[in-house]
């Protein structure tokens, strides 16, 4: 095996071991299956391009361009150009994917369920790391700047990771950098010489290319620091990022199942681990309540609505918040000709549960709460202002029991088309079976109010369907048609399919996220635990808004108007409260699990997939998503542009104007100098410090190949130096800063394109950087040694040293 074809390896190989630092953060490891199959073929494609031979660029070119296919005929076949090319529609789904994944990293709780828009963002970021990898430790033959992508990628999944991630993935990424650094073959090795040891003393052999000059390092110990420094900052860097608590991207309160919040909801979001919460062996308790309402069983605690269904994800809309009224106004649609009646419920939540949405009882007529919260008028909703979440809130609820009969539901209007507009929309991407399957089942129905029915007893009862909560949860397109197929999964598949149904029929629909009425108490009190969690589709139609409807097999209760044979007629009126609905709810959970076999396995059902839109407050970006972006372009793209900043900065500063002293003139002569030496060497003619500046220049001229006028413009410079070297009065020269500029011209004039670019982007004499580290840390060392004690410190460091070098 050639030695190229070892450092592909290598770099194969180094980024692997770099994404296992990913493992803890999703559920899973298929995709690092597909991410090393997709490495393979993006490495295999560079290794052939570099055989032919093409140019440097067009082999990454090439890569690439094999990428995006590769990711398109994995993520987005169904919209590509004969199933592979990435046409327009193939490059906005894509990009529908990264913005889902985005805020699902940004929601979940770690280890986060494999949403496609999450398998985009993992198996994509760690392709494209290889890319850089290869190009960068192959192509360009560059191994230690090749470092820096795969620090990028260990450090944002140590700064993610729930606690740090753990030494295991930090010794992987470790060593697949070093396996990358020790892959450099002996030829290799002298370059890694020239570049970080300097030019050796005399020509021949490796041992020259290991020798330093002027006191440089040789390679394999500049390669070592290189490295000991990388590992570092990839210890450090997790430290600087802010800790994250529940979410892949942060979040308040427990709401992960682990640690001592464990089993609580997230605060950010309430469908993040419902999952986890549904199949806990206990069903803790987040909240008690009292209710004048006749029938408890009705009593549907609702924290918030998902009205926006984008093809990855259910979510609610961001919207205007105001000031909580004293009085709600009437909900939207509801006639006076329907029976209503009012009651009152007193809500204490435990400790415990840290929710930004205030639960309530729907539609809510009055809410007295302390703290800060506000009011979502569309959605009914209450949410906590400035951090305010459920924590330990006692509050009193007016609420609307809304009893429509099913006749005024089949007789009900066509509702306003703005309405229509907005919670009838599927995206493109809503496979056709969803809408096939919705018109069969609702076959023969004469209205909406029929289809909808018929749709809630096709999931209830009559479609096959079998209730399980380890099912894989999932809201978007594929999720739903996974769930019509395979008919099994718990209440976010069954009521966010029925909802996407209903719009395929024109029904305006959206989906309900909460809490069914819990289990009655000694006391008289209603406890709500974990397992109670629920989600539920509500259809608008005109006379009667927002409808309650429950597909969901064994969950909850059927709503009395999807019942014809049982209508309700009752007279509208105002219950008055009881004398002890004030009474403070009890907090303690009851002694008593009723929960049916069948529940006890389900838990309490809710969605496991977060609405993920901002809050309407409109916070802004959290400061810890900030912070890793920031990091990440750093590391990914300032960090390989530093030797080329550097450079600029140390040619402008040498060729700039000094003062006007003998000394200053002197200073400006040797920095020209400096900069014609470093010129060469990083056009690939490295300094040899052993000869005369006027043999150096003919050196310089001969080697680079320079015409009449750049090797002029050397050999005057090197006059220059011979005359503040030597001369007893130094005569000043001119014009010193406009020679170097052309012999640099001259050198990039006779080199090759890829020399150019290199000598642009990674030159070598940047390496002074790392010699003028290494003498300030001697510097250091040497205080320190002087320092009283500073003995048994430093025998400690150096067989450290020995051990981790």
């Amino acid at each position: 095996m050639s030695g190229r074809a070892r450092l592909a390896l290598c770099a194969y190989a180094a980024t692997l071991l770099a994404a296992g630092a990913l493992i803890p953060l999703v559920d899973g490891v298929g995709w690092l299956v597909q991410a090393a199959v997709l490495l393979g073929v993006q490495s295999g494609v560079g290794a052939l391009a570099r055989r032919v031979p093409l140019a440097r660029t067009l082999t990454i070119g090439v890569q690439t361009l094999v990428t995006l296919l590769l990711l398109t005929l994995v993520f987005v076949r169904d919209h590509a150009l004969f199933g592979v090319l990435p046409g327009p529609e193939a490059l906005m789904r894509l990009g529908e994917l990264l913005v889902a994944g985005a805020e699902d990293v940004g929601t979940y709780a770690i280890p986060a369920p494999m949403t496609d828009g999450i398998k985009l963002m993992v198996v994509g970021g760690v392709v494209l790391i290889g890319l850089a990898v290869d190009a960068l430790a192959v192509t360009f033959r560059s191994a230690a700047p090749a470092g820096l992508p795969l620090l990028a990628l260990y450090s944002v999944a140590a700064g993610l990771s729930d606690g740090g991630a753990s030494w295991l993935w930090f010794l992987l990424a470790a060593s697949g950098y070093l396996l990358l650094l020790l892959a450099e073959g002996r030829d290799r090795l002298s370059q890694w010489g020239r570049v970080f040891g300097g030019a050796a003393r005399n020509s021949g052999g490796l041992a020259d290319g290991l020798a330093g000059v002027g006191g440089g390092s040789s390679p394999v110990r500049t390669g070592r620091r290189i490295g000991v420094l990388a590992l570092g900052i990839a210890l450090v860097a997790p430290l600087a990022l802010p800790a994250l608590d529940s979410g892949l991207l942060g979040g308040k309160g427990p709401g992960n199942g682990r640690g001592s919040g464990g089993g609580t909801i997230s605060a950010v979001n309430p469908l993040v681990s419902l999952q986890n919460n549904l199949n806990q062996p206990d069903n803790r308790e987040v909240m008690t309540y009292r209710s004048n309402i006749e029938n408890p069983q009705s009593l549907y605690l609702r924290i918030l609505a998902l009205d926006e269904f984008n093809g990855s994800e259910w979510r609610s809309s961001t919207r205007r918040l105001t000031d909580v009224p004293d009085r709600l106004p009437q909900p939207t649609g509801l006639g006076r000709d329907v029976s209503v009646t009012e009651v009152r419920t007193n809500i204490s939540a435990s400790r415990s549960y840290q929710q930004t949405y205030l639960p309530l009882p729907y539609p809510a007529s009055e809410v007295r709460v302390g703290g800060r919260w506000r009011y979502e008028p569309e959605g009914r909703t209450l949410v906590g202002d400035d951090g305010q979440t459920t924590r330990g809130a006692q509050y009193e609820v007016g609420s609307l029991v809304v009893e429509p009969t099913a006749a005024q539901l089949a007789a009900a209007g066509p509702p306003p088309q703005e309405l229509v507009r907005e919670y009838t929309q599927v995206p493109g991407s809503l496979p056709g079976v969803v809408a096939e399957t919705a018109e069969q089942v609702t076959e023969g129905a004469s209205n909406a109010y029929e289809q909808a029915v018929k749709l809630q007893d096709w999931f209830a009862s009559d479609g096959g369907f079998t209730y399980d909560t380890t099912v894989t949860s999932g809201t978007g397109s594929s999720a739903i048609a996974r769930f019509l197929r395979d008919r099994e999964g718990f209440c976010i598949h069954f009521s966010f399919s029925m909802a996407a149904m209903a719009r395929t029929l024109g029904i305006p629909a959206r989906v309900a996220v909460g809490f069914t009425p819990g289990t009655m108490k000694a006391d008289g009190a209603i406890s709500v635990g974990l397992r109670d969690a629920h989600a539920w589709p509500e259809l608008y139609f005109e006379g009667v808004g927002w409808t309650r409807f429950e597909p969901t097999p064994s969950r909850g209760s059927t709503p009395s108007w999807t019942r014809p044979e049982v209508p309700t007629d009752s007279a509208s009126d105002v219950a008055q409260p009881s004398a002890d609905t004030s009474a403070e709810p009890s907090a303690e959970p009851s002694a008593e699990d009723s929960c049916p076999p069948q529940l006890r396995q389900e838990g309490g059902c809710g969605p496991s997939q977060e609405p993920g839109a901002a809050l309407p407050t409109d916070r802004g970006t959290p400061a810890g998503t900030v912070l890793l972006v920031v990091l990440a372009a750093v590391l990914v793209l300032v960090l390989p542009l530093s030797p080329l900043l550097w450079r600029t900065r140390a040619r402008n500063r040498r060729l700039g104007s000094g003062g006007r002293t003998p000394t200053d003139a002197a200073a400006r002569t040797l920095a020209a100098w400096r900069e014609i030496s470093d010129e060469a060497w990083d056009h690939g003619i490295a300094p040899d410090e052993s000869l005369t500046p006027r043999k150096a220049a003919a050196r310089i001229v001969r080697l680079g190949r320079l015409d009449t006028t750049a090797a002029e413009a050397v050999h005057r410079i090197a006059g220059s130096v011979e005359q503040v070297l030597y001369a007893p009065e130094p005569r000043p020269s001119a014009g010193l800063a406009e020679d170097a500029l052309t012999v640099r011209a001259g050198l990039r004039a006779s080199a090759g394109r890829g020399a150019r670019l290199r000598a642009t982007l990674l030159p070598r004499s940047s390496v002074r950087v790392v010699w003028a580290v290494a003498e300030r840390r001697t510097a250091l060392a040497e205080r320190w040694a002087g320092r009283p004690g500073a003995g048994r410190w430093t025998a400690r460091l150096r067989r450290l040293t020995r051990q981790h070098g």
